[in-house]
């Protein structure tokens, strides 16, 4: 099981912070979380709920992460393990993470896939998503796995869309041009974009693309 104590800084000040894995211990804070990542209008039947969590602590605990700062839960990051080709990108989020539930878990799958990541509007100044990421890179080396990847929604993308296609505009992130909340992060945290996904989330400001982004185990050729 993955147990990381260290220390963030607020402004100057250090401040602990552990990464463990989450248990059903848990379970009330993390869904708490998600109604403050993720308030109204949006429908709270699609935050976590306790048969998701359950199986995520049962069926693989190793990516079920939380994180907390000062003994408070901050947030969580929950992946599975699915065999992925990279010659074939097409899926949606609900198809490769079972709505989830997590239930096509393959254990003997090459990678390691992001089902969702999420903290505390509060915390959010600490760096603590990245942190997380980290610590599921040492997961995805130490199940001696090829690659960490999910989809990255594309916020800022219905800014500019009469104007970019979707191509376009992930180019213009990565170069540098423009700047979305969701994939500029993730480049931050190490992961590179290898393809766009079409309908991959029903999401407006997307216009329901991800772009597939991908860390590689630097321990496998």
């Amino acid at each position: 099981m993955y147990r990381s104590e260290f220390y963030v800084f607020d402004q100057n000040k250090p401040v602990p912070v552990c990464i463990r894995n989450y248990t059903k211990n848990d379970f009330k804070e993390l869904i708490k979380i998600q109604s403050e990542c993720f308030p109204p209008p949006f429908p709270s039947e699609l935050w976590w709920n306790e048969e998701q969590l359950t199986n995520h602590v049962t069926l693989f605990p190793e990516g079920a992460l939380c994180i907390e700062v000062n003994g408070e839960l901050a947030g969580s990051l929950t992946g599975l393990c699915a065999q992925f080709d990279p010659q074939h990108l097409d899926h949606t989020w609900e198809e490769i993470t079972d709505n989830g539930y997590i239930g096509n878990h393959n254990p003997n799958g090459n990678t390691l896939y992001i089902v969702d990541i999420s903290v505390r509007p509060k915390y959010r100044k600490l760096g603590l998503g990245k942190l997380m990421m980290q610590a599921m890179y040492h997961v995805v080396i130490h199940k001696g796995l090829v690659r960490l990847l999910g989809g990255g929604r594309m916020p800022g993308y219905h800014k500019v869309a009469e104007t970019m296609s979707p191509e376009e505009y992930l180019d213009a992130v990565v170069k540098g041009e423009t700047r979305d909340p969701v994939i500029s992060f993730l480049l931050r945290c190490g992961r590179v974009p290898i393809g766009l996904v079409k309908d991959y989330l029903d999401d407006e400001e997307s216009h329901n693309y991800a772009a597939l982004m991908e860390w590689k185990n630097p321990f496998i050729k």
